[in-house]
């Protein structure tokens, strides 16, 4: 039955962490210019963990009940990602290739954190995703059933990020050229774009 409940918490949390947005987006981004890869992964894993957590707890019963809440997180979070839109749409007209040595040099340990932080904690959809829906789906398991499905969870998103992140390297040569870039830029800024769209509409 343990087993169980850890596969059923991984392929919930799959079906949803897959999924393209501005966290991935992101790590496929550091992962690529291999910048700050490890603190990036580990800040994704840690966030999400948290958040599982506090959802299968009973915490995301308490945030869906309160509407203002929920008005605060999509507003905020449509302005972040509309920002985050434009600065990949604004990069897409640049030169940029991918640079294998010295990209550390490029960005602080301190900015890198904060550009995860805020990719994960201003987006609206992470916290629908895990602690409204995973947290409601694993608080409805039997007995201790819903802390194993959190591990399930949680254990996905170890896997999900670390492939991710440092998987993105084997891209590298064809980012080494600067339209794949561009492209990327585009498409990040694309679906940024559609998502705070999303929120406002939703």
């Amino acid at each position: 039955m343990m087993l169980a409940f850890i596969l059923k918490g991984m392929g919930m949390s799959a079906g949803l962490i897959m999924a393209i947005g501005s966290q991935n987006a992101h790590v496929l981004r550091m992962g690529l210019r291999k910048q700050h890869v490890g603190l990036t992964v580990m800040i994704c894993i840690v966030c999400e963990a948290l958040l599982i957590s506090a959802g299968v707890a009973g915490i995301g019963g308490l945030i869906n009940s309160q509407p203002v809440l929920l008005m605060i997180a999509r507003w905020g979070g449509a302005a972040f990602l509309v920002w985050y839109g434009v600065r990949s749409l604004r990069a897409a007209s640049s030169q940029q290739s991918l640079v294998a040595e010295g990209g550390e040099l490029s960005m602080t340990a301190g900015k890198a954190a904060l550009s995860v932080l805020g990719v994960t904690l201003l987006n609206p959809h992470v916290y629908l995703d895990t602690v409204v829906l995973l947290g409601a789906i694993g608080g409805q398991q039997p007995d201790d059933g819903k802390y194993w499905f959190a591990v399930g969870a949680v254990l996905n998103a170890i896997i999900w990020y670390l492939a991710l992140g440092f998987g993105a390297r084997l891209l590298a040569p064809v980012f080494a050229k600067p339209v794949a870039w561009r492209v990327l830029d585009s498409l990040i800024g694309v679906v940024m774009l559609i998502l705070a769209l999303n929120l406002l509409l939703g």
